[in-house]
């Protein structure tokens, strides 16, 4: 079965959560030089966010996933791709340059990369014998917050995972008070890696963005015993709700139809993001707001460092809710809906009139 077309490049973009991913991806996106780019986005938790906050344009190809990806990477992925390219067969999306799959920030990449590399996941049908030869993975990015990547190394194991299958690792917020230089920890986990500051004037794009097969060859000794685990299928089990990663982190999703007032959206997120027992491990956000329905705004946050609130220009698209996602480990969940019920406007009731 000869590919009817040279096969495409695929990059992974990887980084734990608010690591800054999606604002690379945006980058990129933005940058001339990367027209023809297709994007696949999977998202965490039952309440979707991220597919708003890429800027696609209105061209070319996107598609998002939800759930755990760790679990369902294989099908969603080459899914994902075969969609891919039976879209360019029809004549249905612009000619595909590259492909990148931005995974959740608690994605494990083995599964992932063993879906897209010779003698990974086995093919589980015609679907997957395509997907081989139409697509290859070319190359792993990283994406590590200099100010909470630390605290992530010692607590996610999928942090340490991330940074150990990548070509490339970017320093995030290496601008931000408080940021320490990691290079030398970073190096020590992936000696092969190339390690990019995103806020160094002679960082380029486009070094990023490669056109080789992905190898191993360089890489830490455990990637190939983790990849050969995935192989297996001795990955940890958990259950498959999409709100949840293994038994204690969970994705809260809130939403409403009506917009908060300005006040009462900064209470909220001041109260959940200051409370150091809450175990928020990321918030975003893209809220309603009374003051200027038609500009929404967009909140961030990492651990309990809420970001400076954003306003977009316009809804990026027809759904106008309010929708915040916070994921965390062991997190108040009830409180949390409580006080978000608490803020949220409700609709005014009817008066009767007296006869």
């Amino acid at each position: 079965m000869a590919p009817l077309y040279d096969p495409v490049p695929v990059t992974l973009l990887t980084g734990f959560l608010g690591s800054g991913k999606t604002t690379l991806l945006n980058d990129i996106l933005a940058d001339p030089r990367m027209a023809g780019t297709a994007v696949i986005v999977n998202e965490f938790g039952s309440v979707p966010i991220d597919h708003d906050l890429v800027r696609t344009g209105t061209e070319g190809y996107f598609r998002t996933t939800t759930g755990c990806i760790c679990c369902t990477a294989t099908s969603d992925i080459r899914v994902s791709l075969h969609e891919l390219h039976e879209a360019r067969l029809v004549g249905d999306i612009p000619p595909v340059a590259r492909v990148i799959i931005e995974t959740t920030g608690l994605a494990d990449p083995a599964p992932i990369i063993n879906s897209l590399i010779p003698g990974g996941a086995p093919a589980m049908g015609l679907r997957d014998h395509i997907v081989a030869r139409q697509f290859y993975l070319s190359g792993v990015v990283t994406a590590f917050d200099a100010v909470a990547g630390r605290a992530t190394l010692d607590a996610f194991m999928e942090g340490w995972k991330q940074l150990a299958f990548a070509d490339h690792i970017v320093l995030t917020k290496t601008d931000l008070a408080g940021a320490k230089p990691l290079a030398y920890t970073v190096r020590g986990l992936n000696p092969a890696a190339v390690i990019h500051d995103r806020h160094d004037p002679g960082f380029r794009l486009e070094d990023l963005i490669g056109d080789r097969p992905y190898s191993t060859q360089d890489k830490a000794e455990d990637v190939p015993g983790w990849l050969a685990m995935e192989t297996l299928g001795l990955h940890g089990g958990h259950t498959h709700d999409p709100n949840r990663h293994g038994d204690a982190v969970e994705a809260i999703g809130l939403d409403h139809d009506m917009p908060l007032d300005p006040g009462s959206l900064t209470a909220f997120l001041q109260l959940v993001t200051s409370n150091a027992g809450s175990g928020l491990l990321r918030l975003k956000g893209l809220f309603a707001v009374a003051d200027d329905p038609e500009r929404p705004v967009v909140a961030h946050a990492v651990q309990h460092r809420l970001y400076p609130l954003q306003r977009l220009d316009r809804w990026p698209t027809e759904d106008r809710r309010t929708r915040v996602v916070l994921i965390g480990r062991n997190m108040p969940a009830k409180p949390i809906r409580d006080l978000f019920a608490a803020v949220a406007p409700r609709p005014a009731k009817t008066q009767r009139r007296s006869a």
